[in-house]
């Protein structure tokens, strides 16, 4: 009876690896003790997964959880990640960048590639976990030797945190769907620096008062208002150092949901 019960154990833990390591980790929710984490010029231990194709940029739809579209095109280029709460902060890590290694496994190259969080890893195996696109884990291999290392499932790296730089980018954002005269909905990303936002303000045509917005999601923040909105916008952006940004009357008198909006600032 005892060889029996340590046999199904072993039966058990082998499936939640092979689901793992076959499905990534964005997945069903689990609690996971979670600390502060800022910016640190020395490397620090984590585990990493990977999901989706192989060799894509990990959801289906291209997307995630921060709400960014196309991220298997440039600037993203599929070098993208999940991450679970010390690293996706609710949202307000959407966008921030990490430089990722591997040494231990034999594919593994060593050298540090840049990643960025653009999705919520939701079941965590370390304290800091990266659940990568495919092409992010293999882009950490010896060259030819990347299916070699996306065959290891789950592997050691390390990591830190690192300044996001979107050459020729300025801050970008896209008025989401659904959004009406008195509900305004927006995303923003691209951000040079720190790559996240953590405060949204808006001001209205000629009211030279900012109203703050509040997070809806990822990296997507909504105000709900009382009265029609007047446009044209100007957005205010603070990312997690404090640094504000103006975008003076970036989003026209005659903007149109599902839009993007390009800036002609940049931190």
């Amino acid at each position: 009876m005892a060889s029996m019960i340590a046999s199904s154990k072993v039966v058990a833990l082998g499936a939640l690896i092979f689901s793992l390591v076959t499905y990534g980790s964005c997945a069903r929710p689990v609690n996971f003790n979670t600390s502060d984490f800022t910016a640190d010029p020395t490397w620090e231990a984590a585990r990493a997964t990977w999901y989706g194709a192989p060799t894509g940029a990990g959801p289906d739809d291209d997307g995630g959880a921060c709400g960014f579209k196309n991220v298997n095109l440039p600037p993203f280029s599929a070098m993208t990640s999940c991450g679970n709460e010390p690293l996706f902060k609710d949202g307000k890590g959407c966008g921030s960048c990490y430089q990722i290694r591997c040494t231990g496994h034999p594919a593994c190259s060593g050298n540090p590639e840049t990643v960025i969080i653009t999705d919520m890893n939701y079941y965590p195996v370390a304290k800091y976990h990266f659940d990568l696109s495919g092409t992010a884990f293999g882009a950490m291999a010896q060259p030819g030797r990347n299916d070699e290392l996306r065959h290891a499932g789950i592997i050691d790296i390390q990591f830190k945190r690192v300044p996001c730089n979107y050459p020729g980018q300025k801050v970008t954002f896209h008025v989401e769907d659904g959004s009406n005269p008195v509900y305004f909905a927006v995303l923003v990303e691209f951000e040079d620096g720190d790559g996240d936002v953590v405060q949204v303000d808006l001001m209205e045509a000629n009211s030279g008062s900012w109203t703050p917005m509040r997070e809806s999601w990822g990296s997507i923040w909504r105000l709900d208002s009382n009265h029609r909105l007047q446009a044209p916008f100007s957005l205010r952006i603070t990312n997690e150092s404090g640094k504000t940004l103006v975008a003076n009357q970036v989003i026209p008198a005659n903007w149109v949901p599902n839009t993007f909006y390009r800036s002609i600032v940049q931190y």
